[in-house]
């Protein structure tokens, strides 16, 4: 184990304290969406979403925190190109706050076999996002996910964390989107689903920025 992995579990536990002093310090309080989060992504590429109203039970959308999600398939019913997930939380505190999906997928089963980060253009200019090819018995898919809110799109854990704890102490301010793309990986041709997430990317990035609290 490195040594950055090594310090996760304290500098996670250290931030969900901070976060909660400096959040009763000086608090914003929930911040609501400018638009429903049901209108987001409606359609993709051409695409009509289904939405998936069976996946996310009661007692996981208690554990997970989120204020409001949609989780939608795009594509035929039987055998969808991809999937969008967006959670979003109109504040954060110990106890409510994004998990991240690299922790959540090997308890699901899904275990990464591959990780990076990938910078993508879009209509506001570059952002960058993970990456994660991930295997679970014989199916393998590719996840991007990022955090959207507070006038940024991120990535990087560390620096998600940080910015949480600034922008709570110097606004009072915590709202913040987890945003996740799954594309099946088919006949191991993981050049086809990397274009079809990268695809995805722009527009979902734009959709969800149309909804979330201005800066």
């Amino acid at each position: 184990m490195n040594n950055r992995a090594r310090w996760i579990p304290a500098v996670l536990l250290a931030t969900g304290c901070a976060l909660n002093a400096i959040v009763a310090a000086r608090r914003a309080g929930p911040m609501p969406l400018r638009a429903p989060l049901a209108t987001v992504a409606t359609r993709i590429n051409g695409l009509t979403a289904i939405d998936d109203t069976a996946s996310v039970t009661p007692e996981e959308r208690r554990v997970a925190g989120m204020t409001s999600y949609i989780l939608r398939d795009y594509g035929p019913p039987l055998a969808p190109l991809f999937s969008v997930y967006v959670g979003y939380y109109d504040e954060q505190r110990q106890g409510k706050s994004i998990h991240s999906p690299k922790n959540c997928l090997p308890g699901d089963g899904w275990e990464p076999v591959e990780a990076s980060a990938v910078t993508i253009p879009t209509g506001s200019g570059p952002v960058t996002v993970n990456r994660y090819r991930v295997a679970k018995h014989n199916s393998e898919a590719l996840v991007y996910y990022w955090y959207q809110g507070r006038g940024r799109v991120a990535h990087d854990e560390f620096r998600v964390k940080y910015e949480l704890l600034r922008d709570a102490a110097l606004h009072g301010r915590t709202e913040e989107a987890l945003v996740r793309i799954v594309v099946s990986i088919h006949g191991n041709n993981v050049a086809t689903a990397d274009s079809t997430a990268r695809s995805v990317v722009s527009p979902l990035v734009a959709d969800v920025d149309r909804v979330l609290p201005p800066r």
